[in-house]
């Protein structure tokens, strides 16, 4: 029994002993992988040069040119396009037009309420001027206060004149147009398309004085008034005044309604 006990005993120690190796083997297995881990974690990681990818360029929108002056002409000033009368140039813009590049002066007509376009190009062609002096201001206001010329023919005709003149953009030949048609109370009311042009060529007229002078157009209006009863005014004629130049003017004599003429039928 005791050598039993002995053999037991010494097995007990030799598995003692073979379990401290294998936990000695284990923990120096332990210690080389956490030194092994910490030498790789010492390492520099080479990292692979990465080419950026070059920005796309963005697609380029071209800036717009503030333009402030072209032909002699500059934005905010006041000019007169024969057509329309007195405006102001809002600013001038670039516009592509069926494939073309243009340039445009963009004119306001306030009290028409309209904005109209215009090439830059095409300013001569279509008379558009800057405002007139004050002395051409002052020629036009003294031709109002002369003899009305009225022609004797066919009131159509004078009409296409009239309409000429006013749409002509030159101040002088409207301020004629104002005087010839300008009727004071003594002398006979004016017929419906005669009241209209006046009341046209009063409009240009006084727009323009108004501009020029920096006042209302209400002053403008009185302005102009007042040089035309400064005018000699003819009354109504009598017969024999109307015969008469009648037979020295022609064959065609003036009635007050629009198609102011009728031909004499003894010629």
């Amino acid at each position: 029994m005791p050598n039993k006990t002995a053999k037991t005993a010494a097995k007990a120690t030799g598995s003692k002993a073979t379990a401290s190796k294998v936990a000695a083997k284990t923990a120096q297995k332990t210690t080389a992988s956490k030194t092994t881990a910490s030498k790789t974690a010492a390492k520099p990681v080479a990292h692979k040069h990465v080419v950026a990818a070059k920005p796309v360029a963005a697609p380029r929108v071209e800036e717009k040119k503030v333009l402030t002056q072209r032909q002699g002409f500059k934005t905010n000033e006041f000019v007169v396009y024969p057509a329309h009368g007195v405006g102001q140039i809002l600013a001038i813009e670039e516009q592509e037009i069926a494939g073309a590049r243009l340039e445009l002066f963009v004119i306001n007509f306030m009290k028409d309420k309209m904005t109209l376009r215009v090439p830059t190009a095409k300013v001569a062609n279509v008379g558009m001027r800057k405002l007139s002096d004050p002395a051409l201001v002052k020629r036009a206001l003294e031709t109002l206060k002369g003899r009305a010329r009225v022609k004797r023919t066919m009131w159509s005709r004078r009409a296409q004149e009239y309409e000429a003149k006013i749409n002509s953009g030159d101040i002088v030949a409207i301020a004629e147009v104002v005087r010839d048609l300008y009727r004071s109370e003594s002398q006979p009311e004016q017929s419906y398309s005669e009241r209209q042009l006046y009341e046209a060529a009063l409009d240009r007229l006084s727009r323009e004085i108004a501009v020029v002078q920096h006042s209302t157009e209400t002053e403008a209006v009185k302005e102009i008034e007042s040089q035309l009863a400064k005018s000699p005014r003819r009354g109504a004629k009598t017969e024999t005044e109307a015969g008469a130049e009648g037979d020295a003017e022609g064959d065609v004599e003036e009635t007050d309604g629009d198609d102011a003429a009728v031909e004499d039928e003894a010629a």
